[in-house]
């Protein structure tokens, strides 16, 4: 019997949402779509929000992948950067959960090692790695798409391993594993 599963991966941003879609079928990847939300002509970042969670919710509705790959906030010095993207992420993990798939969230260096073996690539390095391996026929102008796209195949390669991201499967997950976060 062969398993197959769909896999989301989400490079969120509150300037541009990348994200792409994998199929896994008997242990085989299969490129599925890559493409972006693009936010910059909207200046209210609650609209932005809004714009993510929905656009998250029909790539659900219309693929039903059964694993979401998420691209965890990276740490900046722009303490307000740093707030949006971790919004931004937010948004999106809050998407999946309440359509109770599982989210596993995976460090920049970390998919960028996956793809490339090195963890320090380029964004363009990704991308063609990315275009080698699924045998895309172009590279899109913004590579936000291909960051999502990463993230998928970097789950992908790491399905079945202990993985160094957090993974939920749920709000009781997510609770469970962030008691740190929550008010008593």
């Amino acid at each position: 019997m062969s398993e197959e599963k769909i896999i989301l991966g989400i490079d969120p941003g509150t300037t541009i949402m990348g994200f792409g879609l994998i199929r896994v079928k008997n242990k085989k990847m299969e490129f599925l779509q890559l493409n972006e939300l693009d936010l910059k002509k909207y200046s209210d970042h609650y609209l932005k929000l809004k714009l993510i969670f929905e656009r998250t919710i029909e790539l659900i509705d219309t693929h039903h992948p059964d694993e979401i790959a998420i691209e965890a906030p990276f740490f900046g010095k722009n303490v307000q950067s740093m707030l949006k993207l971790g919004r931004a992420q937010g948004v999106a993990m809050a998407a999946g959960l309440s359509r109770e798939i599982p989210i596993t969230e995976y460090l920049p260096k970390k998919i960028k090692m996956a793809i490339t073996g090195n963890g320090n690539a380029s964004k363009e390095q990704v991308a063609k790695m990315l275009q080698s391996l699924l045998g895309l026929k172009t590279i899109p102008k913004n590579l936000d798409a291909t960051d999502g796209l990463a993230a998928a195949v970097c789950h992908f390669y790491n399905s079945g391993k202990v993985t160094v991201g957090k993974s939920y499967s749920g709000w009781d997950s997510f609770v469970k594993q962030n008691q740190d976060r929550v008010k008593k």
